[in-house]
């Protein structure tokens, strides 16, 4: 078995088809002479001529072991074509594959709310997990495929890994509509005196980026709540007269309970980015699931 290549299947089922040297090499696209060392060596390894010239002198006729061949030989071939077409081809609409896309809380916040309908139009039986990133091995998971995506910033990505930016980000300041403050513009010394919550994705912090930006305008603010996950964020807000500091593109999501206003103080923009292996950059279903999550990210208005 082990020399009976594909190669010499394909060469005994062209010559079955085409009972002709000079036809069967065009259709492999191979030389006359090369058709027939593959010949000579189906009728070693099969023990049988196969084919043998027509008494009318024009063509070959195969011999009853080759006749019985063919039929198998068919589907034989048919089903290596099936197999060595398996990974290149990816029918979203029948699809039952599961995808996982790492991302930590903010980036995860921000995505999947647009991406989850997205995915679910076009392939209504593919699965989605998104979960926690383990830093300590997320380049092993891509590798690995335990993990398809990750999403997040490029300082938390290995340098072997491709990365394309999803999305520009700025921060805004929101506070529940109705709010005792009004809604006119705030100045930095109001936003220092008002109670804050923040986000902690560690847990149990008090402070963060925006309290070291105040720190270098020698400012402070006042940061009366703390939660762990972004989703109790406007919850808490349209019920307290606290205001918080975070990503539009997750804010704008809750303006018909919230107002959004500009900080009074300079803020860096940041880049969330996706990032996946290179050995997966040519998997059809992969890159269907790249596609989906950009244009789920292209959904979103800054």
């Amino acid at each position: 078995m082990h020399d009976l290549d594909v190669g010499l299947l394909l060469a005994l089922d062209a010559l079955l088809k085409d009972r002709n040297v000079t036809h069967a090499a065009a259709r492999l696209g191979i030389t006359q002479p090369a058709l027939s060392a593959r010949l000579t060596r189906l009728r070693q390894l099969f023990g049988d001529p196969l084919l043998i010239p027509a008494a009318s002198g024009r063509g070959m006729v195969p011999t009853p072991h080759a006749a019985a061949l063919q039929p198998e030989l068919g589907k034989i071939l048919d089903h290596l074509r099936e197999f060595a077409n398996l990974a290149q081809v990816f029918d979203p609409a029948t699809s039952t594959r599961t995808f996982r896309i790492a991302a930590t809380d903010n980036p995860a916040a921000i995505l999947a709310p647009d991406l989850v309908p997205v995915l679910k139009a076009a392939a209504p039986q593919v699965r989605l997990a998104i979960v926690l990133p383990d830093r300590s091995r997320l380049t092993a998971d891509l590798e690995e495929g335990r993990v398809d995506l990750f999403v997040g910033t490029a300082e938390d990505a290995a340098g072997s890994l491709i990365g394309r930016t999803l999305f520009d980000e700025e921060f805004v300041t929101a506070q529940r509509r109705g709010h005792p403050r009004g809604n006119r513009p705030l100045t930095l010394d109001e936003y220092c005196a008002l109670d804050h919550l923040l986000i902690s994705t560690s847990g149990g912090s008090f402070t963060g980026m925006i309290d070291q930006a105040l720190a270098a305008l020698g400012r402070q603010r006042r940061v009366s709540v703390s939660v762990q996950n972004y989703a109790l964020a406007p919850v808490v807000l349209m019920n307290s007269d606290c205001i918080c500091t975070l990503p539009r593109r997750f804010l704008q999501r809750f303006t018909t309970a919230l107002d959004l206003l500009e900080p009074p103080l300079a803020l860096d923009r940041f880049q969330m980015s996706a990032f996946w292996h290179p050995r997966m950059a040519g998997d059809p279903a992969h890159a269907w699931l790249r596609e989906q999550v950009f244009a789920a990210a292209r959904t979103q208005r800054p």
